[in-house]
């Protein structure tokens, strides 16, 4: 298990169930700071972040547009399926930022950084965009402890789109786990 420091501790965990949520660079106000001394833990810290992300008051919301959405959905199940970095239990792509559950069967420098690098260049390309970041360098992990927390993520990030007003159900929201059937090869 390696520990890499930023702002935020990280546990690279390779076979342990992980919750992951990324943000486009810019997603939240650069004045707002998660300071230790402000918020209990980080925990709390991790559901203010979240609340202004739902909001999507400031920022890009790249990933509200369908071809970008799709680009990171489709790259997401491509970790799993074809590349074998992850096994992918739970996503969603809302518009400034993505959550996961997964566990990793590679340690994140070689799949969530080539993840968000393939993502970055090509939705870059797609919106026109030229210079200047596209995620935020640093993401929010996870170790998942147990069952019953593992169970408790999955329905966080299915049901986020619906908390968001974003969809009616989570089934509804097409850039999920839980609405992705057409992603699902034909029985």
């Amino acid at each position: 298990m390696l520990r890499h420091q930023r702002h935020l501790p990280h546990w690279d965990t390779v076979g342990q169930p992980q919750f992951i949520t990324f943000r486009l660079h810019g997603s939240l106000p650069a004045t707002r700071a998660f300071r230790r001394e402000h918020v209990a833990t980080s925990g709390k810290a991790f559901a203010m972040m979240d609340r202004l992300l739902d909001k999507g008051a400031t920022g890009p919301l790249y990933l509200k547009r369908p071809e970008i959405a799709e680009l990171v959905v489709k790259s997401l199940i491509d970790s799993d399926l074809r590349f074998e970095r992850c096994k992918l239990h739970a996503f969603v792509a809302m518009p400034n930022h993505v959550h996961l559950l997964a566990t990793q069967l590679a340690p994140f420098a070689k799949w969530l950084g080539p993840l968000k690098g393939f993502t970055a260049n090509q939705a870059n390309k797609a919106l026109g965009l030229k210079g200047g970041p596209f995620w935020q360098n640093e993401s929010y992990d996870h170790s998942v402890r147990n069952d019953e927390e593992f169970l408790r993520i999955q329905r966080y990030i299915e049901r986020n789109p619906v908390r968001a007003g974003l969809a009616g159900t989570p089934e509804e929201f097409r850039w999920s786990s839980a609405g992705a059937a057409w992603l699902r090869p034909n029985p």
